[in-house]
Parts: structure tokens; sequence; C-alpha cells
């Protein structure tokens, strides 16, 4: 069944959307994979984000929520890993700023000593059919919060985190089947994709494992926010599955990556696409 029309304005919200996404709110069961672990997720206040921030509390982790300017959602995301007896420490701001990314890890070691998993997961992008659309602000936006946020990051992380420690990149399935209409966004998801494999083999010897996750089209504010009506109304249609996602579909794979169980896998990219092939 395909969603109904409909468009929001960047960078939309969960809770205006029609049907809201299903984060796990409700079918999540932890089995104490990531005990007393602490994780850092951008963009955790809705969509992708807030399936994993409540998949982390879940199992056990304390979690701190980024995200840009989404208060109703970033609260509704902070009562659920609250309710799952955990801490949420909520951070507001932009990401595509060096200094905010930094102060979002300064903050998490204040609050809680050092960050053992980092999901570098927020982005931009846009809908365009034409590149002369494209401004060069927008270009260079999109590569500074999908590509450059993730450097600032791990670069700020990396002295606080301990052997055992997980990064985790969102990249997409338009890293390898890229959209015309998302050419930006396309390029930096292929360029997560490589630096999470460069990361792997630079910080394999300290213990720091780093891998990244593919998503295909996933039901989150993202789309009715940055693509037309009638593309909204037919998301997702195209995959052999024949539908969107669900963020709720994608937390398992993020818990896998961030918890022991994962302990041998980096530098791997889980594809969760619907059955769309990566290469």
């Amino acid at each position: 069944m395909n969603q109904p029309a409909q468009q929001q304005e960047v960078p939309g919200t969960q809770r205006a959307m029609d049907p809201v996404p299903d984060c796990g709110e409700a079918s999540y069961q932890g089995s104490g994979k990531l005990t007393d672990k602490v994780a850092v997720i951008t963009g955790g206040d809705s969509g992708i984000g807030r399936a994993v921030a409540i998949a982390y509390a879940r199992e056990g982790a304390d979690v701190v929520i980024s995200y840009l300017s989404e208060d109703e959602d970033a609260e509704d995301t902070a009562r659920l890993v609250a309710e799952a007896g955990r801490k949420a420490l909520v951070v507001s701001g932009d990401i595509s700023q060096p200094d905010h990314c930094r102060d979002i890890v300064a903050r998490t070691v204040r609050e809680f000593g050092r960050v053992d998993v980092l999901v570098s997961n927020a982005a931009y992008q846009m809908s365009h059919t034409d590149i002369q659309d494209v401004t060069d602000g927008e270009w260079q936006h999109t590569f500074a919060t999908n590509v450059s946020a993730m450097f600032y990051l791990v670069k700020a992380a990396l002295p606080h985190m301990r052997p055992g420690s997980s990064i985790i990149g969102s990249t997409s399935v338009n890293s390898d089947m890229p959209s015309p209409d998302l050419a930006p966004y396309a390029a930096t998801k292929a360029a997560v994709a490589n630096f999470c494999a460069s990361l792997a083999q630079m910080l394999g010897p300290r213990g720091i494992r780093v891998n990244s996750v593919a998503p295909g089209p996933i039901w989150t504010p993202l789309i009715p926010s940055t693509m037309p009506p009638e593309k909204v109304e037919q998301f997702g249609d195209d995959t052999p599955l024949g539908r969107p996602g669900q963020p709720a579909e994608l937390a398992g794979a993020y818990v896998l990556l961030a918890s022991d169980e994962g302990s041998y896998m980096s530098g791997a990219r889980i594809a969760v696409t619907g059955g769309r092939p990566i290469l």
C-alpha cells in the first residue's frame, strides 16, 4: 500500500508523517547485548536514528541523541530511552559545523566518561532533476553534513574509545546505485562507505571496529521533506519487496555491529535494501 502524497519543510518531523514510521517503539525486545555501553547517535531524534536509539537503550546502553532542531521528536526519543531504564543526553545543533561535532563528544565525555559506539547517521539530501538547480551552497552543505561531520566526530571521539569500541556509518543503496535526482547525496554516501573502509584498516590495530549500514528506501522524515509529493507516494514501490522499509527493520543491523556478537566484523557493509543489490 502506498503512503499518501505529502510534503514537509526541511528537516521534517516524524510526528507529522502519515503513516508515522515504525521505529520499534512497540516491538523491539532487548537482551543485554550492549549493557552499560555509551552510544552517540547523530540524527537520533527520528527515523533510523530513533530506531537505533530505542534498540540500543533496550539492549542496555546509555544514548546521546544528536539532532538539528526537531525538539519534540528528540524529546520523544529521550523519553523512550528513559523508559528503557537508560540515560539519554539530548544535544541539538548543526553537525555541519566542526565545533558542534567536537562539542557533542565533549558533552558525552563529561556526562559518561567515554564513547563506546559512534553512529554517524544524520544526513541531508534534496531532490533535483537538473544539476543546474544544485547551488554551490547546497553542494557544500550536503558534504559538510554527510561526510565532514563524520570526520570531525571520529577525530573527537577516538581519544575516548577503548579496544572493543565500534564506529558505524550510515551509507545508502545510492552509494552503488545512485539516483540521478539525488546526485550530491549519493556522492556523499559513496564517500562515507569508502571512509569507513579506510578507517576499519587504520583502527583495527587499536581494537576499534568500523562498519557501515547501507539502507534502501526507508520511511523517515527525510523523504517527505526532500522529495516532491508524487515521489513520496510511490516511494519504495520499485524494490523487489515492493514497499519502503521501516526504521525498525534496520535496528538489528546496528545492534549487531555495536555488540560483541560482531567482534570480528570490521570493514563490512550491511545492505538493508528490500532486495536492491549493492556492489
